[in-house]
């Protein structure tokens, strides 16, 4: 029973699997020939004009069962070809010693509905760590750096590579919070998400996905036992572990981290954060991978399987079509807008077969869909107002789930909390002089020409049309070109100025503007590397401005404004009518000052320009007591 079951099982899961390189390949034509078939055949081989080759390797590595892959020896001769190997055999038969490499797999929207342009690609390379030592592994991570290095300067997709030890995947362990992982908040979530997203590229079978039978209770480790006793062939699987409940505590955790993902991310992280909630809800029934396995193999001779992220979300809309019903018309219009369907486009055919039966099911109006379609023609203020909506309601989203399981935080690990909700507070808490944030629905917004206008002593920021709100407004002018300039608005082709009293150029505006960005680059929490959340809050680089807004042959250096980052990557501005409080500033707030970068401007046409410039250092640098590294 358990071989009939296995191979039936196996027998649909590679067509499921075939079915979602498919749409990978409709999708991202160049892109998923190098992750689907290059990308093995590479790690495989250890050529000296190919990508990834290791000079001191004693052993090659070698994707499990690479040699009988048809797609990948079918395309090997181009591969050579690429890369300018003569030799006629193939370098992929296996050679007498190598470390095998289990699989490769991706995770996430790849090979989906919700594939886009924008997509990134992460793929786990799974490996079992009794095999390596520190040399081997050392070299499995060079060979891999040097394949992403290559992948990044020929392809358009990112690509992320997880190296990950089958033993850490069974039990759920996949380190602590850094920049792509998910540290200590999800655990089984992320395994749950692993299971229900996969799509396998090379290599094994995972053992989860054939132990389902709709007439026979299959349980896992019972099977496990009968593939170790022979009683099935199971060189082909690999055992990730089982999956059976998710504790709400972890529920809880991931839900954390997608607010933190939303920085970046927030039409992906909404439908994952309401998911979280909708699974937190409903914690004792069965995994959304349990319904999504059981789904895919009772396909029966059907043209088209399940898509994993339109099974999601339709089983979101059924919850909040109960829920809270006023709610699901934003939530599908974020939905069609993070598939971006595109009516007209030919070549999404197989997209738009699979986003049918969601959008049936639950209908946008001809005109609505329109409109959400010509998003990147919106004018900014509405693509801000819907990132301002998306937000909203992930704060709403977590409030309800803090309030309803403020007891469930002690399984999540205490540092990656603390660094996480640093990093929220970058974006969403309020400060004196801090530099706001535009909240961003998509990576591109609609960025025409910025118009500053001077009217009653306020500075205004209008984008495009003057006579819609604008964006920003204050009395300090520099205040508002560090806005501009840290919410990567600036270009200076198209900054204008109206005519006003003011001694302020456009010139200057430029200049300054250029100035900012080059000292403190532009906004990007992400960047910031995530042990500086650990420590308290503290000044890592400072520009000192001048007299910005004197006439250019005033001598007075009683007007300094400071532009100031801290390890937290928030900016901010003040302004002081003395030395003395300029001072008094320095000496309270430069905590750590052998790590601090400091930078001066002053108007180039100034009369005085040179003994300004000195007469600032001085003044700054005898308020410290110490060489400073000088950025000027």
């Amino acid at each position: 029973m358990i071989n009939k079951i296995l191979n039936y099982n196996k027998k649909t899961y590679c067509k499921y699997n075939r079915f979602r390189k498919q749409i990978f390949s409709e999708l991202a034509p160049k892109e998923s020939e190098a992750v689907l078939y290059l990308l093995p055949w590479l790690l495989s081989i250890n050529h000296f004009t190919c990508p990834g080759y290791v000079p001191d390797l004693k052993k090659v590595f070698r994707v499990f069962n690479i040699d009988n892959e048809p797609e990948i020896i079918k395309r090997e001769p181009v591969f050579k070809h690429m890369f300018g190997i003569a030799r006629q055999e193939s370098l992929i038969a296996p050679p007498r010693a190598y470390l095998e490499i289990e699989g490769l797999y991706t995770i996430g929207s790849i090979g989906t509905v919700n594939q886009t342009s924008e997509s990134d690609c992460d793929i786990w390379i799974c490996y079992d760590k009794a095999l390596y030592n520190k040399t081997t592994l050392k070299h499995l991570h060079q060979k891999l750096n040097l394949i992403k290095d290559w992948l990044d300067i020929n392809y358009k997709m990112p690509v992320y590579f997880f190296i990950s030890d089958i033993g850490d995947i069974k039990n759920s362990r996949f380190g602590s919070v850094d920049s792509e992982s998910c540290g200590s908040t999800q655990k089984n979530v992320l395994k749950e998400e692993f299971y229900r997203t996969c799509i396998l590229i090379c290599g094994k079978i995972p053992l989860w996905w054939l132990c389902y039978n709709d007439k026979v209770y299959m349980d896992y480790d019972q099977t496990v036992a009968a593939i170790k006793a022979k009683m099935y062939d199971g060189c082909d699987l690999i055992d990730f572990g089982n999956l059976e409940v998710i504790e709400s505590r972890e529920y809880f955790g991931a839900a954390l981290w997608q607010l933190h993902k939303a920085l970046t991310k927030p039409l992906k992280s909404i439908i994952k954060m309401i998911l979280l909630k909708m699974l937190l809800d409903a914690s004792q029934e069965h995994l959304m991978c349990h319904e999504f396995r059981k789904q895919v193999l009772s396909v029966h001779d059907k043209p088209m399987f399940p898509d994993p992220l339109v099974f999601t979300i339709v089983s979101i809309f059924n919850y909040y079509k109960h829920y809270r019903k006023s709610t699901l018309p934003f939530l599908k219009n974020c939905t069609y807008l993070r598939c971006k369907i595109k009516e007209n486009d030919k070549s999404q055919t197989l997209k738009k077969k699979i986003a049918e039966d969601l959008f049936t099911r639950y209908p946008i109006d001809s005109e609505t869909k329109q409109t959400l379609s010509e998003y990147a023609s919106w004018d900014l203020e509405t693509q801000i107002d819907l990132g301002k909506r998306i937000f909203k309601l992930l704060i709403r989203i977590y409030k309800e789930i803090a309030t309803a399981h403020s007891g469930e935080t002690g399984i999540i690990d205490q540092q990656d909390l603390t660094i996480i909700g640093r990093k929220l507070s970058v974006v969403y808490q309020k400060k004196k002089d801090k530099i706001p944030t535009i909240l961003k629905p998509t990576d591109v917004l609609n960025l025409s020409a910025i118009h500053l206008s001077l009217e009653n002593d306020t500075w205004q920021v209008f984008v495009g049309n003057r006579d819609a709100k604008p964006l920003a407004s204050g009395t300090d002018i520099i205040h508002t070109i560090a806005f501009i300039v840290w919410n990567n608005l600036f270009d200076s082709n198209k900054v204008h100025m109206d005519p006003n009293p003011s001694s302020v150029t456009l010139q200057e505006i430029i200049n300054l503007s250029k100035r900012i960005r080059d000292f403190f680059g532009t906004f990007d929490t992400v960047a910031i590397g995530y042990s500086n959340f650990l420590k308290k809050e503290s000044i890592t680089k400072i520009l000192v401005i001048v007299s910005f807004e004197k006439a250019p042959w005033d001598k007075d250096i009683n007007d300094f404004g400071v532009v100031y980052l801290n390890n937290w990557g928030e900016l901010f501005v003040k302004r002081f009518a003395s030395p003395f409080k300029l001072d008094s500033f320095l000496n309270t707030n430069c905590t750590d000052r052998n790590r601090m970068m400091i930078s001066y401007y002053v108007q180039r046409n100034s009369f005085s320009y040179e003994k300004i410039i000195e007469r600032t250092k001085y003044i700054i640098l005898d308020t410290l007591k110490l060489q400073i590294k000088d950025e000027s």
